[in-house]
């Protein structure tokens, strides 16, 4: 019990010191003239990934590489299936032309690298550095982008995460009061929950892995799960999609770049981790282009669909942690069944999609 409750003070711990993180700095940032647009774009979407970049660090750290990778792959799993889910089930969620074009098939990419990089059972780190590179080179982008935005567009992400704050004498150490106590209290969630989830894992006799990819992911995940739902909730459709998809580019290129960093001799990459996660990890990357394509809508049957597979994924964990006797025939009915009829849904779509675009002026 003593182990349950130190979980949940670190996961609140870690929601928490995210919120006072990103409003310390995006109030800062506006202070400064910073554009509503960027801020929204690398403060907010990045701020919300500082949980797993916390607990990904600190494991590596600590030598629980299962955790640090599992937290990485999981919440990038969780963050399309069930955050796009739930917040498409709520409102249908459009999805920006430049999201298709740009963001997904660089998601898709960096995803793959994780395979490529981890396939010698390591990601060293000179591979961590890289993926490192990338993060800065994909955040210069986003500001260069970010000169070409509508009016409207700038308006929308002002609206959301960028109302300038009144300078006054007390602005600026009140916002970085904010910062400090965030960082403070994401590093102590950290720690905390990555010790308790250790617990756990040894308790029940399951993997590091197993943990990181469900418990610690779903939890580090809480702040995209608030902000993409509370921005379908008021509307901003479109930044619900683009927090997502931005946290799990940040999520590869500098939370598992980074960790790879610090962590002595690279991040270990388990054999299980290569056969299943990763592989799932990148099937859920290039499952977005079809849905996205189709309309540059998520319908609700397309967040049902998400969720659903999210479900399906995480009883596949269960199962499978627990030897129970169901896991050969609820693979045989996933593999052989559920899979192939939402691909060839998916193709068809996409297709009558395609199509539908030629012949319209």
């Amino acid at each position: 019990m003593m182990t349950l409750m130190w979980l949940a003070i670190g996961l609140v711990c870690l929601v928490v010191g995210a919120e006072s993180l990103v409003r310390g700095a995006s109030r800062l940032a506006t202070m400064m003239g910073i554009s509503p647009l960027v801020v929204g774009l690398t403060i907010v979407a990045f701020g919300t990934s500082a949980p797993e970049l916390a607990v990904s660090i600190q494991s590596g750290l600590d030598g629980q590489a299962g955790i640090a990778l599992g937290n990485v792959v999981g919440s990038n799993i969780f963050n399309v299936l069930f955050i796009l889910g739930v917040s498409a089930l709520i409102v249908p969620l459009v999805v920006s032309q430049q999201l298709v074009r740009f963001d997904v098939p660089l998601m898709i990419a960096v995803s793959l690298l994780v395979l490529m990089f981890g396939w010698d059972g390591r990601i060293s780190f000179f591979e961590g550095a890289l993926l490192f590179v990338g993060i800065v080179a994909y955040t210069v982008f986003l500001f260069v982008q970010s000169r070409r935005e509508t009016k409207a567009v700038q308006a929308e992400y002002e609206q959301e995460f960028g109302q300038k704050e009144p300078v006054t004498p007390a602005s600026l150490p009140r916002n970085l009061c904010f910062i400090v106590a965030g960082l403070g209290l994401l590093i102590l969630g950290s720690r905390l929950l990555v010790g308790s989830a250790v617990e756990i894992a040894h308790y029940f006799g399951v993997s590091d892995l197993v943990i990181g990819l469900t418990i610690v992911a779903a939890g580090t995940s809480l702040p995209e799960v608030v902000t993409s739902i509370v921005a379908a909730l008021r509307g901003e459709r479109d930044i619900a999609v683009g927090n997502v998809v931005g946290s799990n580019i940040f999520n590869i290129l500098c939370v598992l770049g980074l960790t790879s960093m610090v962590t002595p001799g690279g991040l270990e990459v388990s054999a299980t981790a290569l056969q299943f996660d990763i592989p799932v990890m990148i099937a859920v990357a290039i499952a977005c282009l079809p849905i996205f394509f189709t309309g540059y809508t998520i319908a609700r049957w397309e967040g049902a669909l998400f969720l659903a597979f999210y479900i399906g994924y995480t009883t596949w964990l269960i199962l499978h942690a627990t030897s129970s006797p169901l896991q050969s025939q609820f693979s045989a009915a996933l593999i052989g069944f559920v899979l192939p009829l939402t691909a060839i849904t998916l193709a068809v779509l996409a297709f009558r999609a395609w199509r539908l675009q030629r012949v319209t002026p």
